[in-house]
């Protein structure tokens, strides 16, 4: 469903130039919940962003369904990021401003015409409100972020990923700023997203406690995914050894 091929990326500091990624090869199967692991500093978020056209490769090629996706218009680029992939972040990204139904409905209001979120407008309430009580926030509606946990934040920002109903979850250190039993519960709802809805879910992490719940778990060092397995069946075993180097 998505593939990354020989992807590079590197950043400048100052006059120093950072590499990223270094050829890095991934194949992303439709429907499956994979975990990508690494250190600090192993290029996990920049891989994410790249999949999702957040950022684009030095070099290399990102495809959804076979069709090159990293080098499209930037309006392409736009409406793919607001329809076929939902983004989770490790800081939420709530608008302190807005209470929690208007943060989910973000995608909605920035993806129609005024005119179309008018008449769309009660269609997409309804729609957010079935997803605020999917992920347990149906007594918060009107509360605004600084009144809610970090848990109840992330599940904030979960509902607003799927608000458009995509195909991809991209999710970046999901769990980073939750203890953990906030952390289980959240990979617990993107485990029951994914079962029920058939969503294809990419999770990035350190947290190795975590990843039993996913389907299958590759391993980032120095820029490139290591302990793949293209054309593995799914529901691969979970080994821990094979990443207590990590």
């Amino acid at each position: 469903m998505l593939e990354a091929a020989n992807l590079t990326k590197a950043y400048r500091r100052h006059a120093v130039q950072v590499p990223v990624l270094n050829g890095l090869d991934l194949e992303v199967r439709t429907g499956e919940f994979l975990s990508v692991v690494g250190a600090s500093g192993s290029g996990k978020s920049t891989l994410l962003h790249l999949l999702g056209t957040l950022d684009e490769p030095d070099s290399g090629t990102v495809k959804l369904d076979g069709r090159r996706i990293d080098n499209l218009p930037a309006r392409e680029r736009d409406a793919l990021r607001n329809r076929t992939f939902g983004y989770i972040f490790q800081f939420y990204h709530l608008l302190p401003e807005l209470n929690v139904v208007d943060n989910v409905l973000m995608p909605a209001y920035i993806g129609h015409s005024t005119l179309n979120w008018w008449k769309g407008r009660g269609q997409w309430r309804k729609r957010a409100h079935e997803l605020l009580d999917r992920v347990g926030l149906s007594h918060r509606l009107t509360h605004r972020p600084r009144e809610l946990s970090g848990g109840e934040m992330q599940r904030t920002a979960i509902a607003r990923a799927l608000l458009m109903n995509p195909r991809v979850l991209l999710a970046d250190e999901p769990t980073g700023n939750l203890d953990a039993a906030s952390g289980g519960e959240i990979v617990k709802l993107l485990r029951d997203i994914n079962r029920d809805e058939g969503v294809t879910i990419v999770m990035v992490t350190h947290n190795l406690e975590i990843v039993h719940a996913t389907d299958r778990v590759v391993r980032m060092v120095n820029g490139v995914v290591t302990d793949d397995t293209p054309g593995a069946p799914k529901q691969l075993p979970f080994q821990p050894l094979m990443l207590a180097a990590v």
